[in-house]
């Protein structure tokens, strides 16, 4: 699993956690990172935050489905913007990501890890 976040809090207490009950996990603290994250490790899901700096989530999404090898890795989007505009919910549909708000609690995160992971990819 793959944790892309500006926010370190959110980054280290997630990757805290979903380590603790046995999975593998990789943070990146922005898209770009994350991007080279994925080309170098392959993780089989990401967790992606809406808002970052530079490259946001749909920015990242972008990229990593124009990867022939990225296409269906499975990926969720979470935001703490509760109004989100139409067009971005639309994109993220259309880049087959999954659409979850802030703030995500112990069992949300864990609900959310093992669906993306039973994803087909």
């Amino acid at each position: 699993m793959l944790i892309v976040d500006d926010d370190p809090t959110v980054t280290q207490t997630f990757a805290r956690i979903l380590r603790l009950v046995g999975y593998n996990v990789l943070t990146a603290a922005n898209g770009e990172t994350g991007l080279r994250e994925m080309e170098a490790r392959h993780p089989d899901a990401v967790l992606v935050d809406l808002r970052m700096p530079l490259v946001d989530g749909v920015a990242f999404l972008r990229k990593l489905r124009a990867q022939d090898k990225q296409r269906h890795t499975p990926v969720a989007v979470v935001t703490g913007d509760y109004f989100l505009d139409e067009t971005i919910s639309s994109e993220l549909r259309e880049l087959d990501a999954s659409l979850y708000f802030k703030p995500l609690w112990l069992e949300d995160l864990l609900d959310i890890t093992k669906r993306l992971l039973e994803r087909p990819h």
